[in-house]
């Protein structure tokens, strides 16, 4: 491997060791030469999102075009032409070698751009729609680096996981988006519990939430325990070395929502975080879990 290339992936694996700190802890799970593959899937999605979120001092229009320059030399390298960039080579590596779908990338960045101008979403469908490319597709972009006993059963469970990780970290992180100017709770879902923007808001600057806003998130929480519950059949089809990574992932994504309902679903008292001694714990248990064994979901879905 090139000394270039070497530093690309290097750069990825950075960035997921100081952004993706659950993830990452879950990843040290994986064989070696499947690892550098994921932080490089990683490093692409989080310098996406860094360029949209981590550049706010900018006018939208420079952010876009700053995105579209980014994504541009990605398509360029896909087309085989030289790469002038920290991580690119690593990303279009791991494209090469897995043959992973393109149109998964392009689908993850019009969800970024989407960010730039969209800032609340009317109905669930509409955020599943967002979601696709954000998540469901990493979920997709994933599967060949895990592998699978059965990629086509593993496929549709692979993208249900994007969805309930992402979704969990909607509701974590509720007083962060409000803070960028954006609600990833459902219009419709709020006008169902009486909840306004100016509600959140007003939340927000308290450091506590209120009764209504309470329920909404519990609502919303039962929304990520049904994805979790599509998604758990797939740990079991993927490859036995890859099964206590994502079993790892699985369980501490799943425990941001016990940590939610820990704080009686305020999402603004405290950030929920899952505490490092259980992170070891079900890292630990995960390896010694017989390959096989069903994955535990967290909280059945209310009725």
């Amino acid at each position: 491997m090139d000394t270039d290339l070497t530093a690309a992936y290097e750069r990825c694996r950075q960035l997921h060791r100081r952004h993706g700190r659950t993830y990452y802890l879950a990843t040290r799970l994986l064989p070696a030469w499947k690892r550098r593959h994921v932080h490089a899937l990683y490093g692409f999605t989080r310098y996406a999102d860094e360029i949209v979120d981590r550049t706010e001092d900018l006018p939208p229009t420079e952010r876009a075009a700053r995105l579209d320059d980014w994504g541009g030399r990605f398509i360029a390298g896909l087309h085989g032409e030289p790469v002038d960039d920290p991580l690119l080579p690593a990303v279009l590596h791991t494209i090469a070698i897995f043959d992973l779908d393109r149109d998964d990338f392009a689908s993850f960045l019009k969800s970024m751009a989407m960010d730039l101008t969209v800032s609340s979403y009317r109905t669930y469908d509409h955020l599943l729609d967002y979601m696709e490319g954000s998540a469901a597709v990493i979920g997709t972009m994933m599967l060949p680096i895990l592998g699978s006993s059965d990629p086509a059963a593993a496929r549709e469970p692979a993208r249900q996981l994007g969805f309930a990780f992402q979704l969990t970290n909607f509701i974590r992180d509720v007083a962060e988006d409000l803070d960028r100017g954006r609600t990833y709770l459902p219009d419709e879902d709020m006008d169902r519990f009486g909840v306004t923007r100016a509600d959140l808001a007003r939340a927000r600057a308290a450091g506590r939430t209120t009764e209504p806003i309470r329920e909404l998130i519990r609502y919303e929480v039962t929304r990520a325990q049904a994805h979790y519950l599509a998604a758990a059949p797939g740990i079991t089809l993927l490859a036995p070395a890859s099964q206590a990574c994502m079993r790892t992932a699985y369980a501490l994504y799943g425990g941001i929502l016990d940590e939610v309902a820990a704080q009686d679903y305020d999402v603004f008292v405290d950030r929920a975080l899952v505490p490092q001694r259980r992170r070891m714990a079900v890292a630990a248990r995960a390896l010694l879990t017989p390959t096989g064994t069903p994955v535990v979901v967290p909280g059945p879905p209310s009725p």
